[in-house]
């Protein structure tokens, strides 16, 4: 029944489909300009007209770009961030090839720092202090922030050392069993839980404090030596690596949810702030790791405080349609010199518009739709600068903004395109891939390479390219995906999953993620840079150009069936309740937003149906009819949107 029911409102949407068709057989000449190339790439970068001083290969410009991105370490608010504000900003002003306007966007944002003065410390009889081990002269840079968890509180906890695997509650749970928890230090590795919930999940066992290191098993493969196997041998993590990272829940600033946090805007009391660590936790390299045992002292001194924190905002007006928007961002901040992230997408974002702006400055084209480009800050603290833009101009972007393009690591690697987004968006993505040839391999489009290393069959297409979800807040997508319910897609290159375990590029996040590690071993000759650039721009150009918006609703509906036949298989069996009846199916977005269940269906149930599962609470399964009401009035609703006024 419920199959039969729901399948029945999706039908509607296919009304839609034909029209919205329309706009995927060419670009529109926008304001009687001829329209971009995209042949081989939206601007043939090649055989561009460029002016005299420009006239070098885009090879080069990608590599100067990254080498000024990645001079110093640039975390959020420092003068190192402020140095890449100036840099955004001298390039989209450029009277040559700048934007119609750019500007900075400032708020004012709480943040977490370590003492400068008074390091963090992991003792065990003799302190086991972290220094990095310098590789290059990048390392020695004074302002490389010492590894810390970013709103961990302060302390001095000391106790006995127990391992608690990745740290979920199930892992706690399991342990409690056999080890009484009340006065330990929980060590864990990253993985499997969120990096504050790590310490969250202790908490109720009386845990005093959580240390966690990157596994050399998922992230390097099982190799640990620096003399041969890591970097500078390799792109494998060096034994003192440290994956540094912010330790919240929640994205956005925590002073003031779902507003702009302007100087003058009502913060909530500090000891309101949801979602970060209860009790001291610190990262470590495994190199430390190793060497742990008995009794530790953690010695934790990050402070907070409110800073200025600036995005970096761009726009070309639109020609036919001013009103409608195409937002491409990318944030700007890294932990340290941040090669990789994001200094890929930065490179990447830059790349692009100034291509782009140069066309607009010599007349020769102008978009249909206005692109807005954002250099997000302080995304590395949670999301913030999209997040407090969001908030800021919730009505007019909820209401006018077609896309969000996310390029944050433009580059994991050199292997495969790798997209997520919404289903409306994947014929464009097609499209695009289809048009650009994939890096080292002029013969094979990056679409044809990339259905060679990640696939699915479709009922409507066959086989096709698999295109992930954006159910997660990895990346700023999230408050335009979750908040404003706005259709998005984040893209990069990446590595082939078939050769190795890591669960990111082994130098995320560390001291080591620099030009030479990017250029060595991530991307040498930056021609993966160039795919994405190419692709992204093509994307841009099809939803800023097309005619008529070339948005798939069809693929989506493919989807949302897909999802309701997880959902019937996941749970139908445990749902033969009188009070809860799966024939139904909006306090968050029913079809993407983040779920800590991991199953590709939609979140808030399945979120709801796990709690209940491990909890055993009767109660808890007033929450799975709680879900499956808004859910099924949510799809309903949409569905009596494609219908007749009345």
């Amino acid at each position: 029944m419920m199959k039969q029911v729901l399948i029945g409102i999706l039908c509607g949407a296919a009304v839609l489909t034909a029209g919205i068709l329309i706009g995927h057989y060419g670009i529109a000449k926008g304001n009687g300009s001829e329209p971009l190339d995209i042949v081989h790439g939206p601007f043939r970068l090649q055989t561009v007209n460029y002016p005299k001083h420009y006239r070098i290969k885009p090879f080069f410009i990608l590599i100067h770009l990254h080498r000024e991105l990645t001079k110093v370490p640039h975390l959020a608010t420092t003068a190192g961030d402020e140095q890449t504000v100036q840099l955004m900003l001298k390039r989209w002003q450029d009277p040559e090839t700048g934007l119609d306007q750019a500007w900075r966007e400032e708020y004012m944002v709480y943040l977490s720092f370590p003492d400068p003065k008074k390091p963090n410390k992991v003792t065990v009889g003799e302190s086991l202090e972290h220094q990095n081990k310098s590789y290059t002269s990048d390392q020695d840079d004074p302002e490389v922030v010492q590894p810390y968890a970013a709103f961990s509180p302060a302390g001095q906890p000391k106790g006995k050392l127990v391992y608690a695997n990745q740290g979920k509650p199930s892992d706690y749970q399991k342990l409690n069993e056999t080890v009484d928890l009340r006065g330990t230090i929980a060590i864990t590795r990253y993985g499997g839980a969120g990096r504050a919930a790590k310490a969250i999940n202790a908490a109720p066992y009386g845990v005093i404090g959580v240390l966690v290191y990157t596994d050399p098993s998922d992230i390097n493969d099982g190799l640990m030596s620096d003399s041969n196997e890591t970097y500078p041998h390799s792109w494998y993590m060096p034994p003192s690596g440290v994956e540094r990272g912010s330790f919240s829940t929640n994205y956005g600033d925590m002073l003031t949810p779902y507003l702009a946090a302007k100087e003058e805007t009502y913060r909530i009391p500090v000891e309101n702030i949801t979602g970060i660590p209860p009790i001291p936790i610190q990262p470590i390299g495994f190199e430390d790791a190793y060497k742990l045992i008995c009794d530790v002292k953690l010695d934790i001194f990050n402070h907070e405080e409110l800073k200025n924190s600036s995005n970096v905002m761009g726009v070309i007006r639109g020609s036919v349609e001013p009103d409608r928007y195409v937002i491409y961002g990318n944030h700007r901040d890294s932990w340290v010199h941040g090669a990789i992230d994001p200094s890929s997408g930065t490179s990447v974002m830059l790349e692009l518009t100034r291509v782009l702006g140069m066309m607009v400055k010599q007349g020769k084209w102008r978009p249909r739709r206005s692109i807005i480009f954002g250099s997000w800050g302080a995304e590395e603290f949670g999301l913030i600068g999209s997040a407090e833009y969001t908030e800021q101009y919730f009505t007019k972007l909820s209401e006018r903004t077609v896309a969000y393009i996310n390029v944050d690591i433009a580059v994991f690697a050199n292997a495969t395109l790798r997209a997520s987004g919404m289903p409306s968006l994947q014929n464009v993505i097609f499209k695009a891939a289809k048009q650009v040839y994939a890096p080292g391999l002029d013969s094979t489009s990056v679409y044809d390479n990339w259905i060679r290393y990640a696939n699915r069959t479709s009922s409507t297409h066959g086989t096709i390219p698999k295109v992930g979800y954006l159910s997660g807040a990895g990346s700023d997508y999230a408050a335009f995906v979750h908040y404003l319910g706005i259709t998005s897609m984040d893209i990069s290159y990446t590595y082939d999953k078939s050769k190795t375990n890591a669960r990111i590029y082994p130098a995320y996040h560390t001291a080591y993620d620099t030009f030479d590690y990017a250029s060595k071993f991530i991307d040498p000759g930056f021609v993966s840079h160039q795919a994405i650039a190419r692709t992204a721009g093509n994307v841009l150009i099809r939803l800023a150009d097309s005619l008529v918006l070339p948005l798939n609703c069809s693929d989506y509906a493919e989807t949302l069936e897909d999802y309701l036949n997880t959902a019937v298989t996941l749970y139908q069996p445990k749902l033969q309740l009188p009070i809860i009846v799966l024939s139904f199916f909006i306090s968050r977005h029913v079809i993407w937003a983040s779920s800590s269940a991991g199953q590709p269906t939609f979140p808030g149930l399945a979120d709801a149906y796990a709690s209940a599962e491990s909890s055993g609470h009767s109660s808890a399964w007033a929450k799975v009819h709680y879900h499956l009401s808004v859910l099924s009035q949510a799809i309903e609703g949409a569905a009596h949107t494609l219908v007749d006024v009345i």
